[in-house]
């Protein structure tokens, strides 16, 4: 039933935004892939799962999905991805990289931070495992963006990922659990900005990370990734481990994305879960 109800939707989409086609047909050799195929909803539940049902129906790699609304986002740890209308950017697409999965939610956030910086020239930063903030102290910084990977298995491994991206673009008034961690990039920049070129700038970058990233390997995601995470170094954290709650200084990002952290003890790794930045 999910997914007829997908692909009636599918059938359903709005026409795309003109400043989003005329961004989308200047990055056109940039993108590869991704954005070759896209629906564009006015408002829909989550395009996550738009993405994930049109992947299980043999939809390619690239096929992407955006949103100007969601009445049903969703962030890590099943949190509520706050998605008004006239806000954000709200964007799905299905990647089919078994190989380098491990990796593909470090690269989104890379893409992620070097599309908005392209776009509108805001520099924004990567704090782990997910987030795009912006630029300053470690305390100081707000949330612009959003990553979300969902990854599906079969048989023989991962078939593929759904990455989903929540880019705070317009000012709104957020609810109070948001109003001191988040903020838009218009906000930030006091001025308007082309949304279009937002998404285009991110398809683009996503297509050019993943493919460095098929040829080369990890190191040079790493590094890049670390580039834009000043807070991955010599910043105060507390988490829960399976022996309670620690405390550490970051320490950088090993090879497989796990974050290491410097306490008392030694190097440990931190793989998934709540961090809170002290």
């Amino acid at each position: 039933m999910g997914r007829l109800l997908s692909s009636r939707m599918m059938s359903s989409a709005d026409a795309i935004p003109d400043d989003l086609t005329r961004a989308l047909a200047s990055t056109l050799t940039e993108r590869g892939v991704f954005g070759a195929r896209l629906f564009y909803f006015t408002e829909t539940g989550s395009t996550n799962d738009l993405a994930a049902a049109a992947a299980d129906r043999g939809e390619p790699e690239g096929t992407t999905f955006v949103a100007g609304a969601q009445t049903a986002g969703r962030g890590r740890l099943g949190r509520a991805w706050f998605s008004p209308p006239g806000a954000g950017l709200y964007v799905s697409t299905i990647i089919r990289r078994s190989s380098i999965a491990p990796w593909i939610a470090l690269a989104a956030g890379v893409a992620v931070a070097d599309g908005i910086r392209a776009a509108t020239g805001l520099p924004v930063q990567i704090k782990w495992p997910n987030d795009v903030v912006t630029a300053g102290s470690f305390r100081a910084r707000r949330k612009i963006a959003g990553i979300l990977a969902e990854a599906s298995t079969g048989p023989s491994g991962v078939d593929r990922v759904v990455v989903g991206v929540g880019i705070n673009v317009r000012s709104t008034a957020y609810p109070p659990e948001l109003a001191d961690r988040a903020t838009a990039i218009e906000v930030e920049l006091g001025r308007r900005v082309d949304v279009g070129l937002v998404l285009a700038r991110v398809l683009a970058r996503l297509n050019g990370v993943l493919e460095e990233l098929t040829n080369a390997g990890p190191p040079t995601l790493v590094r890049r990734w670390l580039d834009l995470a000043p807070s991955a170094y010599g910043a105060p954290i507390e988490w829960h481990a399976a022996g309670g709650p620690r405390r550490g200084i970051t320490a950088g990002l090993a090879e497989d994305g796990a974050l290491l952290a410097r306490t008392d003890e030694g190097i440990e790794r931190i793989v998934a879960g709540e961090i809170r930045w002290a």
